[in-house]
């Protein structure tokens, strides 16, 4: 199986210096050959520049340009072309598909922050000292940078990214054939229904709280973003104090997606563990949500009619903050890994179902948190019932295909 390693990198002074020049030239590359593209096509001949040309061009670049361009891997050049490629082949693709195109655009030095090796040896070596306590990585033109490594790598490693967040920098190993560490069978199966007031019930009716981790530091986010917005939005040249408030907004957003991640991980971690087969609904949050469309006033042109749209952002804030997508997908790895079954299934009625007579009807969620059933009285919490649902028709699915 493949599997990603993400570390942090401490470089010296001098290393991320360099770092940061070659995240500039990289990106000065990839504007340079979107520009020649733009340029081709509004040709009269209307020219269309595909990888190969511009893979070609490197050479004469690196020899025109030493103290710049030549310095840097050639091979990670390439991998910042073939993502500009990869950027023009998904546009075509959404045209033809009849969706929003989305024109590949230029990118601004703070929004070009990774750089990829596409093998290990090549303009890179991984544990490149290892007669030495502490790991390093060789990167051409940086040096031997210092890694933290806190945890082992195993399989082949294929490919190096170096990544910049905010002032900190990151090494993000992909390894093929890593083996797979089976976990011993506990007998256990579960089902799990995904919340807002409670992060997840199990149908053991075990609540898991939910941390709400950007609405603890809202305020403080709040307080940095207005101090930022005191600035100027476009300038040429930021000063040391916009340059500090930018990084502190940064700063917040970067803590509070670790923070959360790490909340990810340990709640996959702890159902894995303890069960064999995990069910969860199979949830389409980039539908949920989505801001409700504007309901345009008939009597008084101009005007709109009340659609729930402030209540409606406060709900998607919720979801947002609670991960829902980014868990499943962390579950999904884990499972995998681990020698386990994660079963979605279908999320609707899921909460509206009696688990006793299975009688289905909007009146049986009472409230948010309340169920009973308007056939045979059956009461209990209305996440404990999604839950129980989201088992039972886990039962089927597994049976129907066994």
């Amino acid at each position: 199986m493949i599997r990603a390693y993400k570390f942090l990198l401490r470089p010296t002074a001098r290393q991320a210096t360099a770092l940061g020049e070659m995240l500039r030239d990289h990106c000065s590359l990839y504007n340079g050959a979107l520009q020649e593209r733009r340029d081709a096509y509004r040709h009269t001949s209307k020219t269309t520049v595909r990888y190969g040309d511009q893979s070609a061009q490197l050479k004469k670049i690196r020899v025109f340009d030493p103290e710049c361009h030549g310095r840097w891997s050639f091979s990670s050049q390439q991998a910042t072309l073939r993502r500009l490629d990869k950027a023009f082949q998904a546009f075509f693709r959404r045209v033809k598909a009849g969706r929003t195109p989305g024109y590949p655009r230029f990118k601004g030095v703070g929004h070009f922050d990774t750089v990829t090796f596409p093998r290990d040896g090549d303009g890179c070596r991984w544990d490149f000292t290892p007669h030495d306590c502490q790991t390093r990585v060789r990167l051409q033109g940086v040096g031997h940078v210092r890694v933290h490594q806190h945890r082992p790598v195993r399989g082949r490693v294929k490919t190096i990214s170096v990544k910049r967040e905010g002032n900190r920098w990151y090494v993000v190993l992909a390894c093929d054939e890593v083996p797979a560490e089976e976990l011993a069978p506990t007998g256990a199966v579960v089902g799990i229904d995904m919340g807002v007031t409670h992060f997840l019930t199990t149908s053991d009716g075990e609540h898991v709280a939910n941390p709400r981790f950007f609405q603890a530091m809202a305020d403080e986010l709040a307080e940095a973003q207005r101090h930022l917005a005191t600035f100027p939005k476009r300038t040429r040249r930021r000063t040391k104090r916009h340059r500090a408030a930018a990084r502190k907004v940064a700063k917040l957003y970067a803590k509070i997606r670790r923070q959360r991640a790490d909340f990810h991980h340990k709640t996959a971690r702890t159902l894995i563990t303890g069960h064999d087969v995990i069910a969860h609904e199979r949830l389409n949050t980039a539908g949920m949500t989505k801001s409700p469309v504007p309901k345009a006033d008939p009597d008084q042109p101009g005007s709109f009619l009340p659609n729930g749209g402030a209540t409606k952002a406060g709900l998607n804030r919720s979801i947002l903050d609670a991960g829902w997508a980014q868990f499943l997908g962390i579950l999904a790895n884990k499972a995998e890994s681990a020698g386990r079954l994660v079963a979605p299934v279908d999320a609707r009625n899921t909460s509206r179902t009696c688990p006793e007579c299975r009688h289905v009807a909007k009146e049986n969620r009472v409230t948010q948190e309340r169920f009973q059933c308007t056939a045979c009285g059956f009461t209990a919490n209305a996440d404990h019932v999604g839950a129980t649902n989201v088992l039972h028709r886990a039962g089927l699915v597994l049976c129907a295909a066994a």
